[in-house]
């Protein structure tokens, strides 16, 4: 069984209980429900009714049921591995893919995908994320790194965690940003307000993002950044902050422009491809580095950028 607790803010004053339980634990407001109905969602301890408005200072704990083996099956799905060896694996996650089931996406993950083209994932992360050692958003595209026992799991986590795993992005990003490279330093929580997203917050966690521009359009900028730190939507949530949001990003600003608008049909969401990967192997102590051009509808919405110069 999994613990997980919340306490209220002054801003979830007079919510419903099923409404921020499912925004905290980021679960469905039917999961949320029905936990709230089994007595594994508590405030203080003592069983509310779903309606329950919550007040400042409420201890909101969810209790998980260990999870079903069953609930991550093995699953033949196009999966595009760029190298694996005994210990690892990197692969191209496409665009609109979750990386591992969850309530809403049971199955048609990576990890179901993983499951069927790989020999064996490591089971640091329970049954339902083997072999995960990072993710990224349904729809961002790229690199993603697999471990495939214990031991380089743990390797591979450490490495993130001392910041000194490479994670390199592309994106483009409405407007052109004002210098040509910088860093963006600042701390990244939950949003106040709207919450199932994440804001630049003083009390947040500490994040930093560095982007250098690539190519400007009229409007817009194709630009490349990288991860110092590994926040929820970081990249998203930074350029945002700025006032540049990705492409097509409709959960930070995106998606209002009228390109954006005449181009949804070549645009889903945020237009962001993690495009490369170093690490130090957790076998053999040597640095390997992996790249992966942006798909084709990126390019393609490049092209189409470019025509708007000429």
């Amino acid at each position: 069984m999994e613990k997980r607790e919340y306490t209220a803010a002054a801003c979830d004053a007079g919510t419903r209980l099923d409404v921020l339980a499912a925004a905290a634990f980021s679960v469905t407001r039917a999961s949320a429900q029905k936990a709230i109905e089994e007595a594994r969602l508590t405030v203080g301890g003592a069983e509310k009714e779903k309606n329950y408005k919550v007040r400042t200072g409420d201890l909101l704990t969810l209790i998980l049921p260990d999870a079903r083996p069953a609930e991550a099956e093995a699953q033949d799905l196009p999966l595009g591995i760029v190298y694996q060896d005994d210990w690892l694996a990197v692969v191209n996650k496409p665009k609109g893919m979750v990386v591992h089931p969850a309530p809403g996406n049971p199955d048609r993950t990576l990890v179901n995908a993983l499951l069927y083209h790989l020999d064996g994932l490591s089971g640091v992360g329970g049954v339902l994320r083997p072999g995960i050692v990072h993710r990224i958003d349904k729809n961002t595209s790229g690199l993603l790194m697999v471990a495939k026992n214990d031991e380089a799991h743990l390797a591979l986590s450490a490495q993130i965690k001392d910041h000194s795993f490479l994670r390199r992005y592309e994106a483009i990003l409405v407007g052109n940003l004002k210098e040509d490279e910088g860093t963006i330093d600042a701390p990244i929580g939950r949003h106040p307000v709207k919450r199932k997203q994440m804001a630049v917050t003083p009390d947040g966690r500490p994040a930093r993002t560095d982007f250098r521009v690539l190519e400007r359009f009229s409007g817009f900028c194709r630009v490349e950044l990288t991860l110092h730190t590994g926040r929820t939507h970081q990249i998203r949530v930074h350029t945002a902050h700025l006032g540049h949001p990705v492409l097509g990003d409709t959960l930070y600003g995106g998606g209002k422009t009228p390109f954006e608008k005449k181009h949804k049909d070549l645009i889903c969401e945020q237009t962001l491809h993690a495009r490369d990967l170093g690490f130090i192997h957790p076998k053999t102590g040597e640095y390997m580095e992996f790249s992966a051009a942006p798909p084709e509808y990126f390019v393609r919405l490049e092209e189409l950028l470019r025509g708007i110069l000429s």
